[in-house]
């Protein structure tokens, strides 16, 4: 049985995936600590869960993970605030990217930033407290277009969710004789704010019940896991089968 995770450190937490999992694990006695920006939207939020879950503790920081000496500082305020930080979800990202070779380097480089080298600052950061604590879940949210190299706009994210998957894989390799648990989950189709204007897509669920699976695959505390197992379980090993063109359909 996985150990139960009392203290938990969500990054981009104002909102998708974030919001949803602070409210999931809100909801099963967890304190929390809610990173983002936009600090207004998590003082919301803590109000709201607060008033739910009374007993529950949640502390909010203000944070822009492309900051990366702020990262390692909110990171250690929150363990020193709370004591101990039991787990740690590298979840703040951005979606946004454009077709190779057409003008849009800025926002391509921004996207590889936020969803790659801000996230090696996260993992640097949380590993380190973990160390020090002999103990820690670290989780990393990639995504299942890291399963291939994907065309037109996702084709940065998708290199970004690859590398973050790789990076994660190499920190479990180095944590595996230690007690320090390390977890990647690759989501699929979920709609939230970052996708809310893109057509409905197949096997797509909604915001709540994404957010309610990948919480219940973190508490397994799994090596990997795709949310919703069905069909992305099957389908992420049929992807990396397929030549090149079927992919590019699926996607």
């Amino acid at each position: 049985m996985a150990t139960i995770r009392k203290t938990i450190l969500i990054t981009g937490a104002s909102s998708g995936l974030g919001e949803g999992m602070a409210r999931e694990f809100a909801a099963m006695g967890r304190d929390l600590a809610l990173c983002a920006r936009r600090t207004e939207r998590l003082e919301t939020l803590k109000s709201e869960l607060e008033a739910k879950h009374p007993g529950i503790r949640i502390i909010v920081k203000a944070l822009d993970v492309n900051d990366y000496a702020a990262v390692f500082r909110v990171f250690r305020e929150v363990q020193q605030e709370f004591g101990t930080v039991d787990r740690i979800i590298v979840n703040a990202g951005v979606g946004q990217g454009k077709r190779i070779g057409t003008g849009h380097f800025a926002q391509n480089v921004q996207t590889a930033q936020t969803n790659f080298v801000a996230a090696l600052a996260q993992c640097e950061a949380a590993v380190e407290i973990f160390r020090q604590q002999n103990a820690g879940h670290l989780v990393t949210i990639s995504s299942m277009s890291a399963v291939r190299g994907l065309p037109k706009h996702l084709t940065t994210y998708a290199a970004t969710k690859a590398g973050l998957a790789s990076l994660s894989e190499g920190i479990r390799a180095e944590l595996m004789a230690t007690p320090i648990k390390v977890s990647t989950i690759f989501p699929g189709y979920i709609r939230t704010e970052i996708n809310e204007g893109a057509p409905k897509l197949p096997f797509e669920v909604d915001g709540p019940t994404g957010s309610r699976l990948l919480a219940r695959a973190i508490e397994r505390e799994p090596a990997k896991a795709s949310v919703p197992w069905w069909p992305w379980a099957p389908m992420g090993l049929l992807m990396r089968i397929l030549p090149l063109k079927a992919v590019i359909r699926l996607a």
